[in-house]
C-alpha cells in the first residue's frame, strides 16, 4: 500500500480523489469506484501498489500495437481494479474485484526486461493501468533511468484527468487507447464513464507518444455508419495516420448480444478508411491485417495471427518513398 497522488482532504475524514473523471468522494474506510484507492484515516492510499495479478511476455501485436516495434515481444503486467464498469469486460475477473496478487518491488521490474529475448520493455495492461497510477509512474520512471532504450507501453481506457496524465506521459513510449463509443450516452450506459475525457486523453497522448486506438464494435450499440464515421473523422482531425483497430465483440460478462457480424466489421472498416490510412479488423481470424502503403498500396508488413514479416527497414515505403507512421 502506498500513499496516493492527486486527491484532496475534506471535512469528516473524507477525501476527493482527482486521478480520474469519476472524482470519487470517499469516506473513511471506503474505496473509490476503482476498488484500488481507499481512504485510511483521512488519507488516500493506492491499495494495489506493486500487486501484480497477471504477468506474461506477449507479442506487441497483441496489445494491439501494429505500428510500434512490430514482431517484438513485451513483458506485460496487470493488477486488479478499473474505474469503468463495462458490461462486456473481457477481464472482469481482475478488473471488477480484488484478487490474489504477487508483490513486485518497483526496483525489481526493470531488470526483468533483459530476461527475455526480443523483449523491448514493459507494458501495463490486462486491467486498467491508470488506476495503478503510482506504481506505473514509479516503474516507468525507473525503466527510463536504468534502460533508456526500453519501451513503456500503456493499454488503457484513457479515462484519466489531464494533470496526472501529463505527469506520466514523459515516461511513456506508446499507448493503445480504447475508445468505446463516440456517444456520451453509450459511455454512461455501457461502462459508467463519459466520452469527453477519453477524447482529451487521445488528443494529449498524440502529442507525446506513439498512439493507436481500438474500438470494439457491439451490434446495435456503437456500430452505426454515423458513429464509425465520427470516430474516424475525429482521429483524422488529429492525424490521419493514427492506426484504428475495429475489433469483433463476443458475448461476455454481463452482455449477451450476439457476436458482431463479419459484414459489420467489413463495412465499418471501409467507412473508416475513407478518413484514415491504417484501419485494422481485430478478433476475426480471416481478416486482412497487413499494413499497406497508403500511397502506392505496397505491402509493408504481413501479419498472420502473431506471425509478422516486415518489408521495410525505415519508416517509409521502399517503393514510392511515402512516409509511414511506424516505429521499427
Amino acid at each position: 500500500m502506498r500513499r496516493a497522488k492527486f486527491w484532496e482532504q475534506l471535512q469528516g475524514n473524507r477525501v476527493r480523489c482527482r486521478l480520474c473523471p469519476q472524482n470519487c468522494l470517499i469516506g473513511e474506510g471506503k474505496s473509490g469506484s476503482c476498488r484500488a484507492r481507499a481512504n485510511h484515516g483521512g488519507d488516500l492510499y493506492s491499495e494495489n501498489y506493486g500487486k501484480t495479478s497477471s504477468i506474461a511476455v506477449d507479442p506487441i501485436e497483441k496489445k494491439p500495437l501494429y505500428h510500434y516495434k512490430p514482431s517484438k515481444l513485451i513483458l506485460s503486467l496487470g493488477t486488479f481494479g478499473c474505474n469503468l464498469r463495462c458490461l462486456h469486460c473481457q477481464n472482469y475477473s481482475i478488473s471488477q474485484q480484488k484478487v490474489a496478487a504477487r508483490y513486485f518491488d518497483p526496483e525489481s521490474v526493470p531488470p526483468l526486461i533483459n530476461n527475455f529475448e526480443n523483449n523491448i520493455g514493459i507494458a501495463f495492461t490486462y486491467n486498467e493501468p491508470l488506476i495503478w497510477y503510482e506504481y506505473v509512474h514509479d516503474v516507468a520512471k525507473l525503466v527510463k533511468e536504468k534502460q533508456p532504450d526500453a519501451s513503456v507501453v500503456l493499454v488503457t481506457n484513457g479515462f484519466i484527468n489531464q494533470e496526472p496524465l501529463e505527469e506520466l506521459l514523459p515516461f511513456v513510449d506508446a499507448m493503445n487507447i480504447d475508445l468505446k463509443s463516440f456517444s456520451d450516452e453509450t459511455y454512461k450506459k455501457l461502462c459508467g464513464g463519459r466520452l469527453e475525457p477519453v477524447l482529451e486523453t487521445i488528443k494529449t497522448a498524440s502529442k507525446h507518444c506513439h498512439l493507436e486506438v481500438t474500438t470494439l464494435l457491439i451490434p446495435d450499440t456503437n456500430d452505426s455508419e454515423e458513429e464509425i464515421r465520427e470516430i474516424a473523422r475525429f482521429l483524422a482531425g488529429i492525424n490521419e495516420n493514427i492506426p484504428l483497430h475495429l475489433s469483433r465483440y463476443y458475448p461476455h460478462f454481463l452482455l449477451n448480444k450476439p457476436a458482431t457480424p463479419k459484414e459489420t466489421l467489413l463495412r465499418a472498416s471501409g467507412i473508416a478508411r475513407e478518413h484514415l490510412n491504417h484501419v485494422y479488423i481485430g478478433n476475426l481470424p480471416e481478416a486482412d491485417t497487413n499494413t499497406y502503403c497508403p500511397n502506392c498500396g505496397k505491402v509493408l508488413i504481413e501479419r498472420k495471427y502473431y506471425h509478422t514479416k516486415i518489408h521495410l527497414k525505415e519508416p517509409s515505403c521502399p517503393r514510392c518513398g511515402e512516409a509511414i507512421n511506424i516505429i521499427l
